[in-house]
């Protein structure tokens, strides 16, 4: 039989992708998934545990201690998960350390990541630079009542937003050749719920952050004509 008719090597989309430095995961699903859930869920709770205190003389409303638990969370993924593709993609292939067997295991929804699309390493890239960072210092604004918070949130969701529209786009304009398409797991879990999150949640951010500026800012404006008055 001709090397040419050998099934494909690898679990990526499409099944002719050429990755001769592949090395499978030692890992199974069950295990990186329970390492990336757990981080982000001891995230998730010591950020509610450390919100709940006072700032500024007052407490924080649940909802805003949401979106700071939301922020810590973008910290890490952004920071670190995605700091490691930005930092390591010419080598993930064929690398098993955990975040490498994590982008491995990623890939099988998209498997641009595999395969270090010039697309995919420039928008990690600036959001582990620039989201990453950001994100901890809105976490912190809030906490220390910062002036500028709601400009912080609002930059970052933006920023977020438009990485995950351009995101969709360019596969969908691909025509979802980087996946099985309508697969339970990696296509619908992986590629489409893992991310819509970067739609829906900064939306309703950039909404928060749009309705808090704009009432300060009406509020600095009657100060102002009171003044003039």
């Amino acid at each position: 039989m001709m090397d040419s008719d050998l099934p494909p090597a690898h679990p990526y989309w499409p099944r002719n992708l050429s990755l001769p430095s592949y090395v499978p995961n030692d890992l199974s699903m069950k295990e990186i998934l329970l390492s990336l859930f757990s981080v982000s869920g001891l995230l998730l709770l010591g950020t509610w545990t450390l919100t709940g205190r006072r700032v500024a003389d007052d407490r924080l409303s649940s909802g805003r201690r949401l979106a700071l638990c939301w922020f810590t969370v973008c910290t890490f993924i952004h920071g670190v998960i995605e700091g490691w593709f930005a930092a390591f993609y010419p080598i993930i292939a064929s690398d098993q350390s955990l975040y490498s067997q994590l982008w491995k295991e990623y890939a099988k929804g998209d498997s641009r990541y595999i395969i270090a699309d010039n697309f995919t390493v420039c928008m990690e890239t600036v959001t582990a630079c620039f989201w990453g960072p950001f994100s901890l210092w809105a976490v912190l604004a809030f906490l220390y009542n910062k002036p500028y918070r709601f400009v912080l949130q609002l930059i970052i969701s933006l920023g977020q937003l438009y990485g995950a529209v351009l995101y969709f786009y360019t596969e969908h304009r691909d025509g979802y050749m980087h996946s099985e398409y309508g697969h339970p797991i990696y296509f619908w879990f992986y590629f489409v719920f893992m991310n819509v999150l970067w739609i829906v949640i900064p939306l309703t951010l950039i909404v928060d952050a749009w309705s808090q500026l704009s009432a300060a800012q009406a509020l600095s404006d009657k100060g102002g004509k009171n003044k003039d008055d």
